[in-house]
């Protein structure tokens, strides 16, 4: 019996996908449950595995081409069929974040011995061979000098994923859109690098996570966008359409792109829920596993460039939200205190909002009480 490989649903709004690579070759023997093929949407990498057990008979769609939910995209024929060719470390049953690795260091996955399940190549693994003693190489002749129609440049041209084009896209498409506008201010994080120093260590025996800045910053927009539910709004057609919950967006940086997981209800969750649930996100957010839903429905987002070194910035809104808050790095500067100078712990923020909706003295004074709630972090735990 022919069993075919089709294409399953992508999720809410997304009726294409891309296959970026096939797993298994024709003639290999397939068990339930082996991932035969990656398919890349405009949001999410995802497998399609194995329905049941046999030979990979076919493969009707070769990798680049496009196709619709529902899709052929090969099929499963009876029989015991031969081995995969290359053994299981190889580039096909690697993360997403592994195989950017290394792709990037251009280095051949079979010659790394794998410590995961099933022999599998880790992070760890990588960058344990990358950073491994290398023989010096052997002198080489020199280039012949270049014709008169080449430079010292190279290029190289690789297609854009369908993640890279849908957030170039998305990007333009605020630009296009909305009224942006973005204001800032500064917050001093002393206080809060004094409440984390103090109980960090007990926050991460008891829970096991460590106490990071997202949770306050999430503790804090959530108050803040309960005093401005404009912010926490969004424009469809000639309606305003106000959100009475606060599903946060957190952008975090991949391999594949920056993507944006939504902690759902964050005004119901504490910041050891908060923190867990932002850590469980990034992981696999890095690994290509979110799921779609996961990636949706976002209220309000919070991106952090400060981690890259980002000292300010003006963020793109997601739309159709209205607004994004942007956290930067955290720098010490001599700052007047009660008539003294001093040097303290300081943060720039900004607020970037959608101006069709959000009035300046809205978004203002939004980014002013996130500011006074991140200096007296206590009036998150009061809730005033």
């Amino acid at each position: 019996m022919t069993v075919e490989i089709i294409v399953p649903a992508l999720g809410e709004s997304v009726k294409e996908a891309t296959v970026a690579k096939w797993l298994k070759k024709v003639g290999e023997a397939v068990a339930v449950d082996d991932p035969l093929v990656e398919l890349e949407t405009d949001k999410v990498t995802l497998e399609v595995n194995a329905s049941s057990s046999g030979v990979l008979k076919e493969i009707r769609v070769q990798t680049g081409a496009n196709v619709a939910v529902g899709a052929v995209l090969g099929s499963i024929g009876e029989g015991s069929g031969k081995a995969a060719s290359r053994p299981v470390s190889n580039d096909s049953f690697l993360s997403p974040a592994v195989r950017k690795l290394i792709g990037d260091n251009k280095i051949d996955p079979a010659q790394i011995s794998g410590s995961g399940k099933g022999g599998r190549l880790t992070k760890e693994d990588v960058l344990e061979a990358l950073n491994a003693p290398k023989a010096a190489p052997a002198a080489k002749a020199p280039l012949p000098p270049l014709g008169p129609r080449h430079s010292a440049r190279r290029e190289e041209r690789v297609r854009m994923t369908r993640l890279r084009q849908r957030i170039a896209e998305r990007l333009k498409e605020a630009q296009n859109t909305a009224a942006l506008l973005t204001t800032f201010n500064e917050a001093d994080m002393g206080h809060v690098l004094a409440l984390r120093a103090q109980y960090k260590d007990g926050f991460e025996k008891k829970h096991g996570v460590k106490l990071g800045f997202m949770s306050f910053f999430v503790k804090a927009a959530v108050q803040a966008l309960k005093d401005f539910p404009a912010v926490n709004a969004e424009i469809d057609g000639q309606d305003i359409v106000y959100k009475n919950y606060y599903d946060i967006g957190v952008a975090i940086s991949t391999p594949s792109g920056l993507i944006v997981p939504v902690l759902r209800d964050a005004d119901q969750k504490g910041f050891a829920a908060i923190e867990k649930e932002i850590d469980d996100l990034s992981l696999r957010a890095r690994d290509g596993k979110l799921s779609l839903e996961e990636l949706t429905g976002g209220t309000f987002t919070i991106t952090n460039g400060g981690i890259f070194g980002s000292l300010m910035s003006t963020p793109i809104i997601n739309p159709p939200q209205s607004g994004i808050l942007g956290m930067h790095k955290i720098q010490e500067r001599p700052v007047a205190l009660n008539g003294q100078v001093v040097v303290r712990p300081m943060m720039y923020l900004a607020l970037s909002y959608d101006h069709r909706i959000i009035d300046g003295k809205e978004a203002v004074s939004f980014l002013v009480r996130i500011k006074d709630e991140i200096e007296d972090p206590q009036r998150l735990l009061l809730d005033v």
